[in-house]
């Protein structure tokens, strides 16, 4: 049985201009930073057996913090990276609706039958995703390890672990919280997919430690 906590990275200056960042590599914002600083803080308390991220820097950047205060190396996985967004990336919704109305209008409507314009395939997304939790389960059999990734794969993810339509993701989970929390539970004896369990969603960081002390 291994517990994963799924934490989506700080702050990126494209976030906080609200535009699409899929497999665009955009640096943290001094925000960003700091929220990095906070689940580093959160690390120390949660009784972590690994930290595994994302190949993209604002995630690395997210878990190197963690990772330096609980001693070990942070283990970094292609497989957990963001949807690529296609001819959205870098865009803002205005831009979107303004570039691609019907596009958009289909996406809204249902997100994987009519994903974004020459992006990712959310189903694909969602089974390299995964395959690489069952691979952290396998490495961490008894553990709890903090995974960083993005806000999208986390919800995919989620998703697929504990059988709810991927098209709903966006409806079911309209958004994750910069290192806010999102647990899993995997276990080979329980029933469902992988005997997932969904501890707790989109968590802040800064209630966990308050409640700490």
């Amino acid at each position: 049985m291994t517990d994963l906590v799924l934490v989506r990275h700080g702050e990126t200056v494209w976030h906080s201009e609200d535009r699409y960042a899929g497999s665009s590599d955009i640096e943290l914002t001094p925000r960003g930073v700091r929220q990095a600083e906070l689940l580093a803080r959160w690390a120390t308390t949660a009784d972590l057996a690994a930290v595994w991220s994302s190949q993209l820097s604002r995630a690395v950047r997210t878990a190197r913090d963690s990772a330096a205060a609980l001693g070990v190396e942070p283990v970094v996985d292609d497989r957990l990276r963001e949807l690529d967004f296609g001819a959205a990336e870098g865009l803002t919704k205005s831009d979107l609706a303004s570039t691609f109305p019907s596009e958009l209008a289909a996406f809204r409507h249902d997100p994987v039958e009519h994903h974004l314009p020459a992006g990712e395939s959310p189903v694909e997304a969602a089974h390299r995703f995964v395959a690489c939790l069952r691979d952290i389960a396998g490495a961490e059999p008894d553990g709890r390890v903090l995974v960083v990734a993005h806000t999208t794969a986390i919800r995919l993810a989620v998703c697929h672990l504990v059988g709810i339509d991927l098209s709903r993701y966006r409806q079911v989970f309209p958004a994750v919280r910069n290192c806010a929390l999102t647990e899993v539970r995997l276990d080979p004896g329980a029933p469902g997919v992988d005997g997932a369990a969904l501890l707790q969603f989109n968590t802040p960081v800064e209630g966990v430690l308050e409640l700490s002390h």
